[in-house]
């Protein structure tokens, strides 16, 4: 188990260092998690938002994992390379249309 510890910390930190769009993601958690804690919603209204921003950050290791992964295969561009980056792509944008969502839910429920 420690050692599963050790590789995903070292997933975040990869992730941190080289990756802009997860930092984006993790500092858009950052503020929106406590900015939704600190307006008067109810406890579901938190509950979405806070799973939400964290369903983003996920979407968007896995989808950095995946370029990682076509980039070591192969810098040549390939039509299957480009279809595995545009759907990892395309997983984080329905994920942000998703928070976007349930924040626009959350702040209606108040």
């Amino acid at each position: 188990m420690l050692n599963a510890l050790g590789y995903s910390l070292d997933g975040l930190s990869a992730g941190w260092v080289n990756e802009a769009a997860f930092r984006q993601v993790t500092l858009l958690a950052i503020v929106g998690i406590p900015l939704s804690l600190f307006l008067p919603m109810p406890h579901w209204a938190h509950a979405v938002v806070i799973a939400s921003h964290l369903a983003s950050m996920i979407v968007e290791l896995l989808n950095s994992a995946i370029e990682a992964a076509v980039d070591h295969t192969s810098l040549a561009k390939h039509d299957l390379a480009k279809r595995a980056k545009d759907l990892g792509s395309a997983a984080q944008l329905v994920c942000l249309v998703n928070l976007a969502a349930m924040w626009a839910l959350a702040l209606l429920a108040t």
